[in-house]
């Protein structure tokens, strides 16, 4: 009886213990990216971070949102993060590798080029993209351990370009392009939407759209691997009953 009465109170703590690690609080960490989720005066904006956190509300999963490093995210995620998740990124497979994706809660745009005036007619002499960056008398601007989707990445590093990467964000990247440091750069167009409207960079730089530019790619929740089963569904429901991949003014009507 005794071992029956113990084995039960294990079983039941067991069973307590998961249901406490399921519905406590996760830690959501968020990149500054403007306009997709920055700090404003101090304060949290973005339509992407507010897009977050009504999922996570609507998924009815108690959540902490903190703005950290890109870098450090991901270093969090090889270093075994618990009770960790992180928003709008692009599936690709090393980071499969480290975290768990929730389904998609945004469809980009495709990517689009901003090019320096001088370097305008060079940029457009080239049909296709690959020509493009076979390009040795350009210089490609790109910043440091961002990805731009598999097309372009692997574009990018086999490019002849002179490849001037730095460990910037896109707003300082694109502003080293108005002072002539490079050629060109890729870009999300919400990125440059909302450069045109906070740096007014008038005709230092040129919107060009090349041939070729790969389909738009599609951003997700990540959570370290010890998120329960139940709580990524929680996250999937709650994307698709606040709109799935669609997120008015910022989207391309859905398919």
């Amino acid at each position: 009886m005794r071992r029956w009465l113990v084995s039960g109170l294990l079983a039941g703590g067991a069973a307590t213990l998961a249901a406490l690690a399921a519905t406590s609080t996760i830690t959501v960490s968020w990149r500054d990216k403007p306009p997709y989720h920055y700090l404003q005066d101090g304060k949290p904006q973005g339509f992407l971070l507010t897009r977050a956190q009504a999922i996570f509300e609507q998924a009815g999963i108690p959540a902490r949102f903190v703005v950290e490093p890109q870098k450090r995210i991901w270093a969090n995620f090889a270093h075994g993060a618990s009770n960790y998740c992180s928003i709008s990124w692009y599936k690709l497979p090393e980071r499969e590798a480290l975290a768990q994706y929730s389904q998609a809660f945004h469809e980009d745009q495709p990517h689009t080029l901003l090019v320096a005036p001088s370097a305008l007619a060079q940029v457009k002499s080239h049909a296709t993209l690959e020509s493009l960056l076979a390009d040795p008398t350009l210089t490609l601007g790109v910043v440091e351990g961002v990805s731009y989707g598999p097309v372009l990445d692997q574009l990018i590093k086999t490019s002849r370009n002179k490849v001037m990467s730095r460990t910037v964000d896109t707003t300082q990247m694109m502003r080293m392009l108005t002072v002539g440091r490079a050629s060109y750069v890729f870009v999300d167009r919400e990125d440059w939407e909302y450069f045109q409207q906070t740096q007014h960079p008038g005709p230092t730089v040129v919107r060009y759209d090349p041939p070729g530019m790969p389909p738009g790619l599609r951003r997700h929740i990540v959570c370290s691997k010890d998120v329960a089963a139940e709580t990524m569904r929680k996250l999937d429901l709650a994307i698709t009953a606040t709109g799935g991949v669609f997120n008015p003014g910022h989207s391309k009507p859905a398919r």
